[in-house]
């Protein structure tokens, strides 16, 4: 019987060709992202992320108002995707967002735009208006908030 110990090659060995054209498109597209200017909204998506009190606090107002109301029903509480399908724009230091996310009734749906700063803990609204494109015949822009 041959007892002889058979050596494997290591990783490295086995998938170096494999490697090296993936981390060369990894690289390549890590530097055109940051070449691009792309980061910087990267950077405002995932902060609009993780500041989901400032979506709460403005649908949460919307909620209040009449015309919101008899136009789109009832606003559903927002999911996180929604921040990541719209936009969001921080300045000041990360102290001023301006923002625009979709917001489904249970009527219809339309677009939630906000600005607001950033006091302490807590958010001040200076606008927050509600868009609705669709049906044509009720569109518009109703204003829930300005500068507080």
């Amino acid at each position: 019987m041959n007892n002889e110990l058979i050596e494997l090659k290591s990783w490295w060995k086995r998938n170096w060709k494999g490697c090296v054209p993936v981390s060369v498109v990894v690289l390549f597209s890590v530097g055109i992202l940051f070449s691009s200017g792309m980061s910087g909204v990267a950077i405002d998506l995932v902060q609009a992320y993780a500041n989901t009190e400032l979506y709460k606090n403005a649908i949460e107002r919307a909620n209040t108002d009449e015309n919101v109301s008899e136009l789109l029903g009832k606003i559903k509480p927002m999911d996180k995707l929604a921040i990541l399908e719209g936009e969001a724009h921080y300045s000041n230091k990360n102290k001023t967002v301006n923002s625009t996310i979709w917001i489904y009734g249970s009527k219809g749906r339309a677009k939630l735009d906000l600005t607001a700063n950033r006091i302490e803990k807590g958010w001040k609204y200076t606008k927050i208006n509600v868009r609705i494109k669709n049906p044509p015949e009720k569109r518009q822009t109703i204003v829930i908030a300005t500068v507080d």
